[in-house]
């Protein structure tokens, strides 16, 4: 999956395809030990794709949190 596919989802729709591709990736795992998987690359790539969009979902909570922040400090003043 692209970055640009990834940064177009809602937050919702991340978390969801996070536990999507979590439970495939057990699958691909069990697949491999029963050595019934050929493309063993599979497992790389969709580690990283689990990671990207990890990382994406941490950065616009993060946003959002310093938005927040910023917000609760600007009506104090």
């Amino acid at each position: 999956m692209k970055l640009y596919e990834i940064k177009e989802m809602t937050s919702d729709e991340l978390v969801k395809r996070i536990e999507e591709d979590e439970k495939n990736l057990v699958d691909l795992r069990f697949s491999h030990q029963l050595k019934q998987l050929n493309n063993t690359s599979k497992l790389a790539l969709a580690k990283k794709d689990i990671a990207r969009m990890k990382t994406i979902l941490t950065e616009r909570l993060k946003a959002d949190k310093v938005a927040q922040t910023d917000n609760k400090e600007g009506a104090k003043a």
